[in-house]
């Protein structure tokens, strides 16, 4: 394994003194960005993005590269200072992150919000505003969770299914246009062929995930694990008896869903009641 190698010398700004690592590393190497995109399995332009200091990327993808360059924890270490908050990637949240990046198999099940996999940076950061960060703070959150997206994209992308509840569609952000563009980025979404969308109406009733943000992985070697959250913290969950009873009570909330084309045309329905900018 190489030694790892101080940094010290090069540019004291964090988010510079990132981006000049990676291209360290990337070119010690001898490889392209795309070649580099290639053997990690991520988009290229991330990485070139990455390196110009125009983007941190996210979590799971700084993970991928550590792991690629056989320098565990020095490229995290130094998102986290670019980043400017390491509370807020607490252990669990770094161990969920890390699984998610090696996921074969995705699940969701939203109670209130979309998931961020699905969400535009508008609507994001109104979400992340109402949970209270602002700022420097908000902006980073925001490139964080637009980073995550790249985990959909590409022709190895692992399936995603999520069931949204009705409540999470009937509860809109203040800006009407920027409303209108999350459903139809939603609606664009559910079209990939990898990404699969349910609508749970209200009227299904009451049932076993209720009230519960709920994450389902399935690892390489087949092992499931959950992840349940609300806008304040999350819990990660490793003990099989207790993922069994809510992959049971999933099953049962898929069943209760609308079909993924019902669930299209109830979108768009949606979006015919977004009111019409009258500037346009």
């Amino acid at each position: 394994m190489p030694q790892r190698r101080v940094v010290s010398g090069r540019s004291q700004e964090p988010r510079q003194r990132f981006a000049e690592e990676l291209h360290r590393l990337r070119t010690a190497r001898k490889l392209s960005l795309r070649q580099l995109g290639e053997r990690v399995g991520w988009d290229w332009s991330l990485f070139g993005k990455m390196e110009k200091g125009e983007t941190l990327g996210s979590p799971d993808v700084v993970q991928a590269l550590d792991t690629f360059y056989e320098a565990p924890g020095l490229l995290l270490a130094l998102w986290e200072l670019a980043a400017g908050d390491k509370s807020q990637f607490k252990e669990r949240y770094r161990r969920y992150m890390t699984l998610e990046s090696e996921a074969v198999c995705l699940w969701h099940f939203g109670v209130s919000a979309l998931p961020g996999l699905l969400q535009t940076p508008e609507y994001a950061r109104e979400v992340l505003a109402a949970g209270g960060y602002k700022g420097k703070e908000l902006e980073q959150q925001i490139e964080a969770r637009m980073g995550r997206k790249a985990l959909l994209e590409g022709e190895d992308a692992p399936p995603f299914r999520t069931i949204l509840s009705e409540a999470a569609l009937r509860t809109p952000v203040q800006d009407g246009q920027g409303w209108r563009a999350q459903l139809d980025y939603l609606l664009e979404m559910s079209e990939q062929q990898n990404i699969t969308v349910h609508v749970l109406l209200q009227s299904a009733g009451v049932h076993g995930l209720v009230g519960t943000e709920t994450w389902f992985l399935r690892l390489m070697n087949g092992r499931p694990v959950a992840y349940t959250e609300n806008a304040y913290s999350g819990e990660l969950i490793e003990e099989s008896t207790m993922i069994e009873r809510m992959q049971r009570a999933y099953d049962v909330v898929r069943d209760m869903a609308l079909s993924p084309a019902e669930s299209r045309k109830f979108i768009l329905r949606m979006l015919e009641e977004v009111p019409c900018d009258p500037s346009i």
